[in-house]
């Protein structure tokens, strides 16, 4: 799932490194005549109404405005990629930035779907808690990384090998040492301690 996941941030990312540094290159140009070129490639019907909004809306834009969109959609893109490589990775950092960072958009993302429900923002949306939801729990409930349980083993394993030594040679200096000092907590006592 985790996977799943960083797929999804990744080509979320992608696309928007992709149209945000497209605005970029529409900026000393003529937007409009851009866009009539694109929908002629992609064999758009020009005087659909959808696309003379998007035609409006472009050319009621000015540089200013286009520079400021197109730096959003780039830096949110770097979040994206970050958090989606990260992901990959299996990093815990990653974790906490996907949960924060898609967390901090859902109120704007209702929002949006309260003013015009429409079926993508729905589907957005769900897509979003569901992600949020998934990594809270994950990592609340600890770490479920492949790895983790075997390197806690090992650390484990590490821990008492040290401890066994400690108290083998304890124990052979506590055999040196007068019957007093081994009953006062130092010795074959304080590795009985150490192991409990």
């Amino acid at each position: 799932m985790l996977r799943l996941i960083a797929a999804f941030k990744i080509v979320k990312g992608l696309v928007l490194l992709a149209a945000g540094s497209g605005i970029l290159r529409l900026l000393h140009r003529d937007g409009a005549a851009d866009l009539f070129a694109w929908a002629d490639l992609l064999h758009i019907d020009p005087d659909d109404r959808h696309l003379g909004r998007l035609l409006e809306k472009v050319s009621a834009l000015d540089e200013r405005t286009l520079t400021r969109i197109s730096v959003g959609m780039l830096v949110y893109a770097m979040v994206l990629l970050i958090e989606g490589i990260g992901l990959m990775l299996a990093k815990r950092w990653a974790e906490y930035v996907t949960v924060i960072v898609t967390a901090s958009f859902i109120p704007l993302e209702i929002y949006e779907l309260a003013r015009h429900v429409t079926a993508t923002r729905m589907l957005v949306l769900g897509i979003n808690v569901a992600i949020v939801v998934y990594l809270a729990r994950r990592l609340t409930q600890g770490d479920e990384r492949p790895g983790a349980k075997r390197s806690r083993a090992r650390s484990s394993r590490a821990t008492s090998a040290t401890r066994a030594t400690r108290c083998a040679g304890a124990s052979s200096s506590a055999q040196r040492l007068p019957t007093w000092a081994a009953t006062r907590g130092t010795g074959r006592s304080r590795c009985r301690m150490a192991t409990r």
